[in-house]
């Protein structure tokens, strides 16, 4: 088992950011955008942190091992709170586990649904499919998603 721990975006060197947002698996499950500067990461991190400080949203860095693993959170989108994790593919396999733990904080949170939006790239997901309420297709920022919206209570 891995050992996984969040921190705050504050506490992270916006270096290690970089080779984990501009990698090509990664960058292909994304909306598409430029690749990151380490002006541009700096400026990517500020304003999670500042969603980070708006109620009902959580916003973190993923560290497995003491490694830099990505991040997720819990932030508006569109009106409507998601769950967004984005993890480099040497650490796809702790995606679960990340995902467990953003519903968790959910609850904490006290919200009654969230939204997981997967870029159209992204398969299916059965386990999604089945804690689903609806599942229906989406465009945010002129990209399609899947999205799957989750009852929590």
């Amino acid at each position: 088992m891995k050992a996984i721990e969040y921190l705050k975006f504050s506490e992270v060197n916006p270096h290690k950011f970089l080779p984990i947002l501009n990698g090509y698996k990664t960058r292909k499950h994304l909306i598409e955008h430029e690749i990151f500067t380490l002006k541009t990461v700096t400026e990517w991190m500020h304003s999670k942190i500042e969603v980070d400080k708006e109620a009902g949203c959580r916003v973190r860095a993923i560290i497995v091992d003491d490694e830099l693993a990505g991040w997720c959170g819990i932030q508006q989108e569109c009106g409507k709170y998601e769950i967004a994790i984005v993890i480099d593919d040497q650490f796809w396999g702790v995606g679960r586990i990340v995902f467990q733990d953003l519903m968790r904080w959910a609850r904490e949170l006290n919200h009654d649904e969230v939204l997981v939006n997967f870029h159209h790239t992204r398969p299916i997901y059965k386990f999604l499919e089945k804690i689903s309420e609806d599942i229906y297709e989406s465009e945010i920022y002129g990209s399609k998603f899947t999205t799957y919206k989750v009852k929590l209570k």
